[in-house]
């Protein structure tokens, strides 16, 4: 009889950022003080190496995060109101998940990595509902509720968000959906679905594009937006729309992580 695989969490990830934890396992009771989740559940089928995988994994990928966005660890729990599960409460069929009911970003023992950033963007775009418009209800996202013009919260970052909003859906002139939108509504016609065009699908492999282009490597956190097949279908932003989402969305955050901090 041959040896079991290894989990997928065993395989290695590819990672060139700095050092977060000088060599030291962490664990995730580390993560849920240092960040401030709301709470972080690991399921039954996860064994303490796993569960000490992981938690480095997340770790890493969550510090990753916090310094390409430049933000302070309270915004990377969206002000201890997300929670994570980690090989507990997944989809069938889903590797990864955010559940808006709940606040929960979920990533499955061994096909979640790659994923985070991808959910963390949607926790992001349905916490933000409430702050950017003045009339919002418990499950929207801030995508889909823009593309409805319903009225904005006057505030200076509000007026960036929107921003970022505008460049992943609109054509430069913002008179109609733009290259990337259209890309992706195509693949939903040839797989008979509507998936990529929702507006939550696109901002969060926006915001992951993003992530991925920058300096700071780290596949736990996002990979998959330049070579896999996925990206091969279109639908994720190119050349000079690529870059213009990225600014967009990369100077929001900084502003946001600037405020935060006075």
């Amino acid at each position: 009889m041959s040896e079991p695989r290894p989990s997928r969490i065993h395989q290695p990830y590819y990672r060139n950022g700095p050092s977060h934890r000088d060599g030291a396992d962490v664990s995730f009771l580390d993560i849920k003080r240092m960040f401030g989740f709301r709470t972080i559940t690991i399921g039954s089928w996860v064994n303490k190496q796993e569960q000490q995988t992981a938690a480095n994994l997340f770790f890493d990928a969550l510090c990753d995060l916090m310094d390409i966005l430049v933000v302070p660890e309270q915004v990377i729990s969206l002000n201890g109101t997300l929670s994570l599960a980690f090989g507990s409460g997944g989809r069938k069929h889903s590797s990864a998940h955010y559940e808006s009911n709940t606040r929960i970003l979920a990533l499955a023992k061994n096909a979640g990595g790659g994923s985070l950033a991808h959910e963390w963007m949607h926790a992001f775009d349905h916490y933000i509902c409430d702050k950017l418009f003045l009339t919002s209800s418990t499950n929207e996202f801030a995508s889909a509720v823009w593309l409805s013009d319903r009225s904005i919260r006057a505030h200076a970052l509000n007026t960036k968000l929107e921003l970022c909003y505008s460049a992943i859906f609109l054509s430069a002139d913002g008179r109609e959906p733009n290259d990337y939108v259209k890309r992706s509504a195509l693949a939903d016609t040839h797989l008979n679905c509507f998936y990529y065009a929702q507006p939550q699908e696109l901002v969060a492999r926006a915001f992951e594009a993003t992530i991925q282009d920058q300096k700071i490597k780290n596949a736990f956190l996002v990979q998959g937006t330049k070579q896999s097949p996925e990206a091969k279908l279109g639908i994720y932003p190119q050349d000079e729309l690529r870059q213009t989402i990225s600014h967009k969305l990369l100077d929001y955050f900084c502003h946001l992580g600037h405020a935060i901090n006075k």
